[in-house]
């Protein structure tokens, strides 16, 4: 490959990055290819090919966070994520292995992590959502079994009764119960290892091309938040996303979902309720920048307003309204 081809493949990909990343390689390897991923918000996200002493290929992912992200808040998500991913490297999670890391942004253009490519993609779409929500629900009584030696940070929720937005045409009266909720002190709880962004965007499948039949899980993804606190803060999370990518009633069968693959929830009502109000007002203060996140994954319905209707729709159907 010459200069000018090389260039052309990885291009994106700082100049800075992309030398880091190809130090990490084993003898004769070269990175030839840079393909970007849809991802999250604050990061790029690229598959690496690199092809290999043999003459074969493998493939790597970089995540890279954006010019525009806080350096200290993305060092401190990739020191955690680095931690997390030791971790699980000893258990049946499927998470990506660790290649590289370089939080403080000291060889590369800005905080990125380099890890194992896991085979799989993310899945967005309404078809086989009902063959899918059992076995996210799994995957994450999976995850709050582990038992860490030293237990990860406690749990952060930063939304406050003033910091959620009510969709434009939401029923004022609702909302304002719903804020109630969460005024109140977070109820007690038994505490697990959380993931803290486990939702669809950060699950990889299989899916067989002849049918759903066989779809499976192959990889959890996104590891910087780890935390310790109420399992049920992680399915509120899950259930929120599912109702605002499915409807509504995707995000309440998670939930039952979740306990029918042997999860334990909150036993008072009230605290069930308090976790997954919060969780969905949460969700209020940034559903332009997932609606559009969505949109360039494929999923062109999602406008900033159907997100707005299916999230008042699902606070109101918490509520029993």
């Amino acid at each position: 490959m010459s200069d000018q081809e090389y260039a052309r493949e990885t291009a994106g990909v700082r100049p800075l990055t992309m030398a880091w990343a190809e130090r990490q390689l084993g003898d004769g390897e070269r990175i030839v290819r840079a393909e970007a991923l849809h991802g999250g918000i604050t990061a790029e996200v690229w598959r690496l090919t690199v092809r290999t002493r043999n003459g074969g290929t493998r493939h790597l992912v970089l995540r890279t966070f954006a010019d525009t992200f806080d350096a200290g808040r993305a060092e401190g998500w990739l020191t955690r994520e680095v931690e997390a991913l030791t971790l699980l490297a000893g258990t049946d999670v499927p998470a990506p292995a660790l290649v590289a890391a370089d939080p403080a942004a000291e060889q590369c253009a800005n905080p990125s992590l380099l890890l194992a490519h896991v085979p799989g993609r993310t899945v967005l779409d309404d078809e086989g959502v009902e063959e899918r929500v059992p076995l996210l629900a799994r995957q994450l009584v999976a995850i709050h079994a582990l038992r860490p030696a030293e237990r990860p940070r406690p749990y952060e929720a930063l939304t406050t009764a003033e910091t959620v937005v009510v969709p434009r045409g939401a029923d004022a009266g609702a909302w304002a119960a719903a804020v109630d909720v969460i005024r109140e002190p977070p109820p007690p709880y038994e505490g697990c290892y959380l993931h803290r962004d486990f939702q669809p965007g950060n699950v990889l499948f299989a899916v067989p091309p002849t049918g759903r039949a066989g779809t499976r899980i192959t990889g959890v993804i996104d590891w910087a938040q780890p935390s310790w606190g109420p399992a049920d803060l992680d399915v509120a999370h899950c259930a929120t996303v599912l109702a605002l990518l499915h409807g509504p009633a995707w995000g309440l069968r998670f939930t039952e979902a979740y306990e029918e693959a042997g999860g334990a929830l909150a036993a008072r009502p009230d605290a069930r309720l308090y976790w997954r109000v919060r969780d969905a007002l949460s969700s209020s203060e940034e559903v332009r920048e997932v609606a559009e996140a969505w949109r360039k994954a494929g999923r062109p319905e999602l406008t900033t307003r159907a997100v707005e209707e299916r999230l008042d729709a699902y606070v109101m159907a918490l509520l029993g309204a």
